[in-house]
């Protein structure tokens, strides 16, 4: 089952698929082709094989047609299954999108993406598969308002890559808080969240730093009165308080951008009642069930349409024993 923190790292590459093209030119030296356009596609790959095959996200790199299809796999733990996996995943998409396919695995623990670097033998003579992957030693430290500037995915990554270092906190929570001002409040809050969960016990002690200098202006109404409940009744229980909300908000939000990004990929209009039905809905449960549908659906609006329900086998038409009356005493 996947965990908070690799759905929250999924998503920063689902909110902003030009990180992965970043990340693949900037840290890690690869040449890119020219492109011009850029989407998210379906990770499914069971077109070409009779075996169900999903990655975490599929980004495609367009110029009028495919120039480069990029498999993003987040990697929190050794998985020997998905080692397996990320060769079918590359020829697959190869082949499902006529172009150059490469395969980028983000692991913040060290040494997990040292593991996840190791060479993949596939047995043909020179057909070695070498990931590429995005680890501490890749990815970026940003610190600061400065550093950060308008990538709050890439200051998130930053914070959840290097965020167990104490000293490292207050330039990495300043960061991901400066560079989320200008999202929505949702996806801010949910940027802050998987923040806060990198920094553990350190991001404490850099809350109560930056409160007690009164040197920081949070620019988030949400955040300001996070901040104050904090200051009133105890920094932890605000920030309990502070998270669960945005937890809660986050996950709907990324739910809906979810399911409106794979009907997009699948080529279909997202509009008018449809989007408007979509973006309201506060059910997670709901939004999951559309999600689910949505890979296999004909249309956007078969995926509105209530199933019959199977009726109930009926109950037992034979009658209950009554209880016998005690038997008077004689």
């Amino acid at each position: 089952m996947a965990s908070m923190k690799h759905d929250g790292l999924v998503s920063l590459f689902r909110n902003h698929p030009a990180l992965a093209p970043e990340l693949l030119k900037g840290p890690l030296g690869m040449e890119l082709p020219s492109w011009a356009e850029i989407r998210v596609e379906s990770p499914e790959f069971t077109q070409v094989v009779p075996t169900e095959y999903r990655a975490d996200l599929v980004v495609l790199l367009r110029k009028g047609r495919p120039v480069l299809a990029i498999v993003v796999e987040v990697q929190l733990s050794r998985s020997t299954r998905k080692r397996k996996s990320w060769p079918v995943y590359l020829t697959t998409l190869r082949a499902r999108m006529n172009c150059p396919a490469v395969l980028l695995v983000v692991a913040p623990d060290p040494a997990v993406a040292h593991w996840c670097a190791q060479p993949i033998l596939l047995g043909h003579p020179g057909f070695v598969l070498q990931p590429l992957v995005a680890g501490p030693r890749s990815i970026p430290v940003l610190l600061g308002k400065r550093e950060a500037g308008d990538s709050p995915e890439l200051a998130v990554l930053s914070a959840m890559a290097h965020g167990q270092k104490p000293e490292l906190a207050p330039g990495l929570f300043e960061a991901v808080a400066s560079s989320s001002r200008g999202l929505a409040r949702e996806q801010a809050t949910f940027y802050l969240d998987l923040a806060f969960s990198s920094l553990g016990e350190a991001v404490r002690r850099v809350l109560e730093s930056i409160m007690k200098s009164g040197e920081y202006e949070y620019q988030s109404e949400f955040f300001r009165k996070f901040v104050a409940q904090g200051m009133e009744k105890g920094m932890e229980k605000g920030l309990e308080r502070g998270l669960k909300q945005g937890r809660q908000e986050g996950h709907l939000e990324g739910e809906r951008q979810a399911l409106i990004k794979v009907l997009e990929a699948r080529g279909f209009a997202v509009e008018g009642t449809a989007q408007r039905r979509i973006l309201a809905c506060t059910e997670r449960a709901q939004l999951e069930r559309w999600l689910g549908q949505a890979v296999t659906a004909k249309s956007v609006q078969e995926l509105f349409q209530r199933k019959p329900t199977p009726k109930r086998a009926g109950r037992s038409s034979s009658p209950r024993l009554k209880a016998r009356s005690p038997r008077a005493k004689r």
